[in-house]
């Protein structure tokens, strides 16, 4: 009789722990996507299916689509549908669950697509989202665009990075506003200045705690720009 009332209750628990790892409900951020024989695996993409059947994804703190959702249970194919953006022509894709893992897989234009998600608590970060805020120069190795070459730490120059992708300068050389562009696949930033006084262009981000160091990018030679994240702008 006790052997009996135990494995029914494994049973039961089993049943509803299964119940609880395999569904689709919850938060998901993309780990990987690989298109035929290429990676193309975009920076801190997230999708959330809700259990009213509602769905939203995004890159990072950004969410840029909404719509609805649905799962065949008979064929495990989902249909997601973005109520502001485009009809998706290409059939549904085929998915798999495993505990914190979801794949899903179709054929596009003749190419494999495989989308490998894992379960998150919370939104990832992007590029974009690591690079806001206020930064203090600190130091300056080459000659280049916005600030002087320089390893003075008390100097007072800064660049702003503002959430509505406008960025200030305030140097030594000038004063530069204008827009900025962070990558989608890589930590990359575009610095697009208003005027034609200095060039648009391209720079590497390397991040690391409470830090960035902007690498210009098509030069012949090296030039660095190191920050220092502050929260008050300098006097």
């Amino acid at each position: 009789m006790k052997i009996t009332s135990i494995v029914s209750l494994i049973i039961i628990i089993s049943f509803f722990s299964c119940n609880k790892t395999t569904t689709i409900e919850g938060l998901w951020v993309v780990k990987s996507v690989v298109v035929g024989d290429e990676e193309m695996t975009p920076n801190a993409r997230w999708t959330r299916f809700n259990s009213d059947l509602t769905q939203e994804s995004g890159n990072g703190r950004f969410q840029h689509s909404y719509g609805t959702w649905k799962l065949n249970q008979n064929s495990n194919e989902l249909f997601i549908e973005n109520t502001n953006g485009l009809d998706d022509i290409n059939e549904p894709f085929v998915i798999s669950i495993n505990e914190n893992e979801m794949i899903w897989e179709r054929t596009e234009e003749g190419q494999i697509i495989k989308v490998i998600l894992e379960r998150s608590s919370q939104l990832p970060e992007t590029y974009g989202d690591k690079i806001l805020g206020l930064w203090k120069l600190e130091k300056a190795i080459g000659n280049g665009s916005y600030f002087k070459e320089s390893d003075k730490r008390e100097i007072n120059d800064y660049i702003f990075f503002r959430w509505d992708k406008r960025f200030v300068i305030e140097s030594e050389k000038d004063r530069v506003n204008g827009v900025y562009n962070v990558h989608g696949h890589k930590p990359e930033v575009e610095l697009i200045p208003y005027g034609g006084q200095v060039k648009r262009d391209f720079w590497r981000i390397q991040f690391e705690e409470n830090q960035i160091t902007l690498k210009l990018l098509n030069s012949d030679t090296i030039v660095t720009r190191q920050f220092r994240r502050i929260h008050k702008f300098p006097e």
